[in-house]
C-alpha cells in the first residue's frame, strides 16, 4: 500500500501544481487586473500559463497530429490512423493516406518504450509517409493496463514485435529506433528459426544498445554500478487508485521525468523562465518552439516493471543480446539464424547515451549472413535525436535508409530469375 500511497501523491503534486497555475492564470486576467498598473501581474499569469500547462502534459497522450500529406500528385491527401492489430500492451498503426496507390515500400518502425510514447517519432513518420507504407508499434501506458492483463518483460516485447512482423509479411522493412534495437534483432532471428518465410525484407538498427559495453556512456556505467535491488526497491511502484492499472507495479512515467529533467536542469530551468517572460511580453504562441517541444517532452508513460527491471538486468548488465544468450520462451535465440534479411546500422558520432559502437555490433552477432547484405553507417557531427528525427535524420539518414531498402528489393526482385534460368 505504501507504494501506491507514494503513486498517488505523485499524481495529487502534478494534479496540485496544475491548478495552481489555472488559478494563476484565471486570476490574473480578470478586467480589473488592468486597474493594477504592476508588471508583476503580468509575469503571474504568465507563470500559471506555463505552470498550468507544463504540468497538464504530464498526464495526457499527445496526439499524432498527422492530418494531410502532399503524394506525388501535387495533392493533399487526408492521413488515417488506423490500428490494424491491437494487443493488451501494444497496437500496430497504420499510417493510411487516403486516395493515394500503395507505395511499394513497406515500414514497420518500432518505437521504444523508454517513458515517452510512439508519439515521439512523429518527424520519423512524417518524412517517411511521403513515398511509404509506414506502420508503428504505438505501446500503451501502463497505468492504463489492467493487472489481469498479466506481466509484460522484454521476452514479451520481442513475442509482439513477431506477431507484428508476421502480420506485415515478408516484403516488410524493418526500423528499430534506439531500446528496441535489440530486441528487434532477437525477434527477427527467432522468427528465422521459426517462420522464416515470415522474415522482413530489411532491418535498419538506429542507434540501439546492442552491446552497451563497446563504448561506455553514462547510462551504461548507471546499470553497471546500481544493483538490481537498489533499482526496485527506489524505482519501482505499484498503480494507485485513479487509474485502471491500480495495483499493477510500473516504473512511474513522473518520476522517470524526474530523471531526465535532473540530468540538464539547468537547461531546462533556463527554457521555462525565457518562455515565461516571453508570454508576459506577448512575444510568444500556442504553437512556438518552446510548446512544440515540451508538449512532447513532458507527455510520460508508466513501464511495466518487469520490463525495465529485464532490460536493465538483460540487456545492459547481462549483455544476453551481445552475447548471443538470449532466451525467449524458454528457447535460446541464435542470432546467426539471419541469413536473408539486410541488417543495416546507424549511429550518431556525438550520441551520448548509445555511442557508436554499441548498435554496429550487431553485424558480428549476424554470422550467417554474407556481408553483401551488411552495411553501417556513422553519422558526423550527430546526437541521439539527431539521427532519426533530426536534420541529419532527414538530409543524410533517411535517404540512406531508403536507398539500402531499395537496392534490397531490387535484388528480392532479380533472385527468382536468376533461379530460373540455373
Amino acid at each position: 500500500m505504501r507504494y501506491m500511497a507514494t503513486y498517488d501523491l505523485m499524481e495529487t503534486m502534478r494534479n496540485t501544481n496544475q491548478w495552481l497555475g489555472a488559478t494563476a492564470r484565471t486570476l490574473a486576467s480578470y478586467p480589473g487586473m488592468a486597474m493594477l498598473p504592476n508588471p508583476a501581474i503580468r509575469w503571474w499569469g504568465a507563470w500559471g500559463e506555463v505552470t498550468e500547462r507544463s504540468f497538464e502534459r504530464m498526464a495526457a497522450k499527445p496526439d499524432w497530429g498527422i492530418h494531410t500529406v502532399t503524394g506525388d500528385d501535387g495533392r493533399d491527401h487526408l492521413v488515417s490512423v488506423d490500428t490494424v492489430v491491437s494487443k493488451p500492451f501494444g497496437d500496430l498503426l497504420h499510417f493510411d493516406v487516403v486516395g493515394r496507390p500503395e507505395q511499394k515500400r513497406k515500414i514497420l518502425l518500432v518505437a521504444p518504450m523508454s517513458g515517452h510514447y510512439a508519439t515521439l517519432l512523429r518527424s520519423t513518420v512524417k518524412s517517411l509517409i511521403v513515398n511509404c507504407e509506414v506502420y508503428v508499434t504505438d505501446w500503451h501506458n501502463a497505468r492504463d493496463i489492467p493487472v489481469s492483463c498479466g506481466k509484460f518483460d522484454v521476452e514479451d516485447y520481442t513475442l509482439y514485435v513477431m506477431d507484428f512482423m508476421r502480420h506485415l509479411g515478408p516484403e516488410t522493412n524493418v526500423v528499430a529506433v534506439c531500446q528496441p534495437a535489440p530486441l528487434v534483432l532477437a525477434a527477427t532471428a527467432y522468427l528465422a528459426e521459426l517462420d522464416p518465410d515470415a522474415q522482413p525484407r530489411t532491418l535498419t538498427l538506429i542507434g540501439g544498445p546492442i552491446d552497451p559495453d563497446a563504448t561506455p556512456t553514462d547510462v551504461t556505467d548507471f546499470g553497471a554500478r546500481v544493483t538490481m535491488g537498489q533499482l526496485e526497491e527506489t524505482m519501482i511502484q505499484r498503480v494507485g487508485f485513479k487509474y485502471p492499472g491500480v495495483g499493477r507495479m510500473v516504473y512511474p512515467g513522473l518520476l522517470q521525468l524526474a530523471s531526465f529533467v535532473s540530468m540538464n536542469a539547468d537547461r531546462h530551468s533556463k527554457a521555462f523562465n525565457d518562455q515565461i517572460l516571453r508570454i508576459a511580453r506577448g512575444q510568444a504562441s500556442d504553437h512556438d518552439a518552446h510548446n512544440r517541444f515540451y508538449d512532447e517532452y513532458l507527455s510520460v508513460m508508466d513501464m511495466p516493471a518487469e520490463f525495465y527491471l529485464s532490460t536493465v538486468e538483460r540487456i545492459f548488465k547481462n549483455r544476453e543480446i551481445a552475447k548471443n544468450e538470449f532466451v525467449v520462451a524458454g528457447h535460446k535465440v541464435d542470432m546467426g539464424a539471419i541469413t536473408r534479411v539486410a541488417v543495416k546500422t546507424v549511429e550518431g558520432a556525438k550520441d551520448d547515451i548509445s555511442a557508436p559502437g554499441q548498435c554496429v555490433a550487431a553485424l558480428d552477432l549476424c554470422t550467417g549472413l554474407p556481408d553483401s547484405k551488411k552495411a553501417s553507417h556513422v553519422e558526423p557531427g550527430a546526437g541521439h535525436y539527431g539521427i532519426f528525427a533530426g536534420k541529419s535524420w532527414r538530409n543524410n539518414i533517411r535517404p540512406l535508409v531508403l536507398g539500402f531498402i531499395d537496392q534490397n528489393a531490387a535484388d528480392a526482385a532479380k533472385a527468382p530469375a536468376a533461379v530460373e534460368v540455373a
